[in-house]
């Protein structure tokens, strides 16, 4: 396998396997979300403004955006570009911001699940199948300890950079700094709304796309011989920046550009190709430059998109060809 799959820090062999193993709750993980949500709901209302709820919209799009999907995502997990290495810190920076993980932590917890679920059986933790009501429980505040795990392990580049070694091991108090910030410029509204709410909603949604696409939606693609296989959910592709055409991504996990037809909007490649117009990024992978992989069929319907960019754009060719036939 190349990097394009995403898995190859998971080494495996014989005795390993996916679909051995007992949910454990995590008293960290839990407390951490919980405690995020709970101040949401509670303090949320009583601090509800329109500077607020603004300074949530505008950090949570950052922090998902450049942060999660293309900085965590794209670029350290699969690989997708290259930009210089400031840039990469800025990005994965602002996706430890969205508090999910650190990037040591996000990436094991990505590639123990892409490698699970591309295994003939998986664990109902690792593929999303279980109650919408336990696997949250499960996915938010528990972990998964597998009877035979098999063992991650990063590249060097990584394994031995300090900043990312750093971010690991703080990337919970990275939120006070922000919070500091955010309470000299418009107080605890912006606080309670700038991290707890924008922590709570994140990190929630994250787990709300993540059980549709396993669950239902539409499919473009199959890939033989994985247990799980993934769905598109279209009403996400805005909020999740483009992380929701989860079909194409289990097809094409190495690709830069998830949502690959004009019916899929994807925020995240809107960045990477604006960032390659300022000559911030290159070598952007894309199914077009990634080789063939044998086990992808191609299915006969076309599924999938997004309904209300289909109409817009009907409504602009057919206005484009008023336009040259006056």
């Amino acid at each position: 396998m190349g990097w394009e799959h995403g898995s190859e820090r998971i080494i495996a062999d014989a005795s390993t396997s996916a679909d051995q193993g007992r949910v454990t709750w995590r008293p960290v993980k839990s407390l951490w979300i919980g405690g995020m949500t709970l101040v949401a709901l509670v303090a949320g209302p009583l601090t509800l403004a329109w500077d607020a709820f603004a300074v949530f919209v505008v950090l949570s799009a950052i922090t998902l955006c450049a942060g999660h999907s293309v900085g965590m995502h794209r670029r350290l997990i699969h690989s997708s570009f290259a930009c210089p290495l400031w840039l990469e810190y800025v990005m994965v920076y602002s996706g430890v911001l969205v508090g999910m993980a650190g990037p040591f932590g996000l990436m094991r917890q990505h590639d123990l699940r892409d490698w699970a679920q591309r295994q003939p059986h998986c664990h109902d933790y690792l593929c999303h199948r279980r109650s919408f009501w336990l696997d949250g429980f499960w996915q938010l505040h528990c972990d998964i300890d597998l009877e035979h795990p098999p063992r991650f392990e990063l590249e060097p580049r990584l394994a031995n950079d300090r900043v990312y070694h750093w971010m690991e091991r703080t990337w919970m108090l990275q939120q006070a700094p922000l919070a500091v910030l955010l309470f000299a410029l418009g107080g605890w509204s912006w606080v309670v709304w700038g991290i707890a709410a924008r922590v709570s909603v994140c990190v929630t949604g994250h787990w709300l796309v993540g059980y549709f696409a396993h669950n239902e939606g539409p499919m473009r693609w199959r890939v033989m011989g994985a247990g799980v296989q993934g769905h598109d959910v279209p009403i996400a592709a805005l909020f999740s920046m483009g992380e929701s055409w989860h079909n194409n991504h289990h097809a094409f996990p190495g690709s830069a550009r998830i949502g690959l037809h004009a019916d899929q909007p994807d925020p995240g490649w809107w960045l990477i190709l604006a960032l390659e117009r300022l000559g911030l990024a290159w070598e952007i992978k894309t199914p077009a430059t990634m080789p063939t992989r044998a086990a992808l069929v191609r299915l006969p319907n076309n599924d999938g998109g997004c309904p209300a960019c289909r109409l817009a754009l009907r409504w602009w060719r057919s206005l484009a060809a008023t336009r040259t036939a006056n």
